[in-house]
């Protein structure tokens, strides 16, 4: 069956990209590719698990593309990435840095909190129910 195997992602900057969603996030990186124009294929994953999306991680070209940058969503949360112990995933990302905007909310469809990424992208960890 056909699946989304890639989301691309406008980044400022590649290797802080990386450092964030590798570091903070606990992304690994699966793939780093120069392109031989200055451009690289860029590619995370969360947790290093296989059979969901990855990200690529596409630096900005030119105005309009740099105006998108942590505005990929419009504002809303347009990222969610799931986790089997919301408390655990929480907590180290926390440590590391990651930004959440609200407490940890349990609702009827699971554990949740807002945070941003490193551009002001909005996600949910989320530990479904």
């Amino acid at each position: 069956m056909p699946r989304i195997a890639l989301v691309a992602l406008v980044v400022r900057d590649y290797d802080e990209a990386i450092a964030f969603y590798r570091d903070a996030l606990g992304f690994t990186l699966v793939e780093d590719t120069d392109r031989g124009d200055g451009s690289r294929w860029v590619v995370v994953r969360p947790g290093g698990g296989t059979g969901g999306t990855d990200l690529l991680l596409a630096r900005a070209h030119g105005e309009e593309q740099s105006a998108s940058v942590g505005a990929q969503a419009g504002g809303r949360v347009g990222f969610f990435l799931h986790t089997d112990d919301f408390a655990r995933d929480h907590a180290r990302m926390t440590a590391a840095g990651v930004r959440f905007l609200e407490e940890p909310r349990h609702e009827p469809y699971g554990s949740v909190a807002v945070f941003e990424d490193l551009y002001g992208n909005r996600w949910d960890l989320l530990q479904p129910a």
